[in-house]
């Protein structure tokens, strides 16, 4: 992943859990961890995070129902989202990592002239 990527999905994160919003800092946290979120909000931030793509409308308005506004509906919805791809990229590049040869030259910096390689 380049420095640049990292870069800027480091300060997303850090704006979702550390900007302005209407959720407080802790209860946008406990979304992007996934632990420790308020019951009003626990089954929609699960959904979020472990099956994101069978969330309803139901979903929202039980959250909403229960006391919890639009806007930190939305904030937490976000940091779910982030905080399961945040996890699940770490696992990924565990898994590459681990897998890779130490050896391995990345594919960004191929070998020069007569280092190796395919001939």
């Amino acid at each position: 992943m380049s420095e640049a990527a990292t870069r800027y999905r480091e300060a997303v994160v850090r704006r979702a859990l550390e900007g302005p919003g209407t959720a407080t800092a802790v209860a946008r946290r406990a979304a992007f961890d996934n632990q420790g979120v308020d019951e009003r909000a626990r089954a929609l931030v699960a959904k979020v995070a472990r099956a994101a793509w069978t969330v309803t409308d139901a979903d929202v308005a039980a959250t909403r129902s229960a006391g919890v506004s639009e806007d930190e509906i939305f904030e937490l919805a976000v940091c779910a989202a982030l905080g399961q791809a945040t996890r699940q990229l770490g696992d990924a590049l565990a898994a590459l990592d681990a897998a890779a040869p130490h050896d391995a030259v990345p594919a960004n910096n191929p070998p020069a002239s007569g280092e190796g390689g395919p001939r």
